[in-house]
């Protein structure tokens, strides 16, 4: 069976609950049981980290996780900062579609710097929780 890793960075283990005019009412584990629903022919891994080299760790593992056919990643406030990040991608052998959840080019200045679009597949931002389940779409094809 194909495997799709979704890996999230900081912060976003508060979706539901962090600023829902940006990010929504729904917590990312209500969305991935829906999602898990949308796709029962696939195995889809979720991890959430904080810390930076953890996410460059999961990266990493899934990449050479059996069956794993892609990584949606939305490294959050990483994506602005981290050459580690972007070099982790660069370095694995599989597919990474990139995810926002909010619009980062209609936000900030600080956030329309984009460290990790160039060592990725894609990048999807701005359509709130269902951008999951289009980049998931798109690994598969």
């Amino acid at each position: 069976m194909n495997r799709v890793e979704i890996i999230n960075g900081p912060n976003l283990n508060l979706l539901g609950t962090r600023e829902p005019e940006i990010y929504g009412n729904q917590s990312f584990e209500d969305y991935l049981v829906g999602l898990k629903m949308r796709f029962t022919g696939v195995e889809i891994g979720y991890s959430q980290s904080n810390v930076e080299g953890e996410i460059v760790n999961l990266l990493q593992a899934a990449a050479q996780a059996e069956g794993c056919v892609g990584i949606v990643l939305n490294a959050a406030a990483y994506t602005h900062t981290s050459i580690a990040i972007a070099d982790a991608i660069k370095a694995i052998h599989i597919p990474v579609v990139l995810v926002h959840v909010s619009n980062v080019y209609a936000r900030e200045v600080e956030r329309k710097t984009d460290l990790l679009v160039s060592s990725a597949r894609g990048l999807i931002c701005g359509l709130g929780l269902n951008g999951y389940e289009l980049a998931v779409r798109a690994l598969l094809c």
